[in-house]
């Protein structure tokens, strides 16, 4: 087996300075415009250093399209949002060749007309609500940050995220991601209710002549340099293998499974779980401080990363156990481990 290069520690303090001040700076922004939800934004901009995908869950009016425009422009960053239908087709995401013709000449030819995907920052609003064949038109770009059209391929312009939303009280119409696609997405978010505070100051900036404007604060090229910061960050031999052991508890296929997961688990995470649950972890260490990965950083993170990559067996559903159950269960379970081993 080829044993990776490792990866050398980064020594470059001030880099993690400035990472850490224009995080910063984007949440003053933010809050200029958004009321509250700091743990979303929080994840979103670990997804966004960790150089992956959102899919954001929440009832209407909780100002996911809001927050993520305004944090696109806080970045400097193109935005397009596509308002996902049923009758929506992949070349509207992608694009579509017409026909030109040449006004001096006469000739025709075909030309590619760039689709709506072609930006920085790409809102896929309400994407349950269109087919599997249009939803898998996002599948290249996520993976590959490119485009395949008529047999050309077109590289997106760096960086490029996408951040989905889905409205979870709305079964009628929609067309659940399939697995494939859903695994491509770093966190799966659930955006709550305001608290009370948070909503009678949203009501009053809302119903008021209250205006607020958002400055850019840093530039696509500055969160490049970012997230090859964030990939220097060392993880501990100790927290590499809590993420493993952790993962393989719920992996049911897997023969140091659990048995309350054999039961109560269909299908589990695999090993793209495991990579990004190290990778979005190395960028909240550095958020909160901390110079190396940290077994507090993966418990925070698993279960935005692990929600959307376990199902549960249909007698887990029948009492009511939900994903979330199953996935605090196995950081408690881990955890108890861990502090034995300490």
């Amino acid at each position: 087996m080829v044993q990776p290069p490792p990866i050398e520690p980064s020594n470059d303090a001030a880099a993690t300075t400035r990472l850490v001040h224009a995080c910063n700076r984007v949440r003053e922004q933010v809050a200029r415009i958004v009321v509250g939800q700091d743990e979303v934004i929080e994840q979103l901009l670990i997804a966004i250093l960790a150089r992956g995908h959102c899919l954001l869950e929440g009832v209407p009016g909780l100002a996911k399209t809001l927050m993520i425009r305004t944090l696109a422009e806080s970045m400097e960053l193109s935005f397009r949002r596509i308002q996902f239908t049923p009758d929506l087709m992949p070349g509207d995401i992608t694009g579509t060749e017409i026909i030109q013709e040449d006004p001096a000449t006469g000739r025709r030819e075909f030309k590619f007309e760039r689709g709506p995907i072609f930006t920085q920052m790409l809102l896929a609003d309400e994407i349950n609500r269109t087919p599997p064949k249009t939803q898998a038109a996002l599948l290249e770009a996520m993976q590959e940050h490119e485009v395949t059209a008529a047999g050309t391929t077109y590289r997106l312009n760096e960086p490029f995220f996408v951040l989905a939303t889905q409205n979870p009280i709305e079964q009628e119409g929609t067309y659940p991601l399939p697995e494939a696609q859903r695994d491509r997405f770093l966190f799966h978010v659930v955006v709550g209710y305001p608290s009370r505070d948070e909503e009678s100051e949203i009501v009053d900036r809302t119903t008021s002549t209250f205006k607020s404007t958002v400055e850019p604060v840093i530039s696509g090229e500055d969160i490049v340099q970012f997230q090859n910061t964030v990939r220097n960050v060392p993880l501990p031999p100790h927290v590499k293998d809590w993420v493993l052991d952790a993962v393989r508890t719920v992996r049911p296929q897997d023969e140091n499974c659990a048995m309350w997961a054999k039961e109560l688990i269909q299908w589990g995470p695999g090993p793209r779980a495991s990579q990004q649950l190290v990778l979005a972890s190395k960028a909240r260490a550095l958020l909160h401080g901390r110079p190396s990965v940290a077994i507090e950083d993966v418990q925070a993170l698993a279960l935005p990363v692990l929600r959307h990559r376990v199902v549960p067996t249909f007698a887990a559903e029948a009492d009511g156990i939900t994903v979330d159950d199953l996935i605090l269960r196995m950081i408690r379970e881990a955890s108890k481990k861990t502090t034995k081993v300490l």
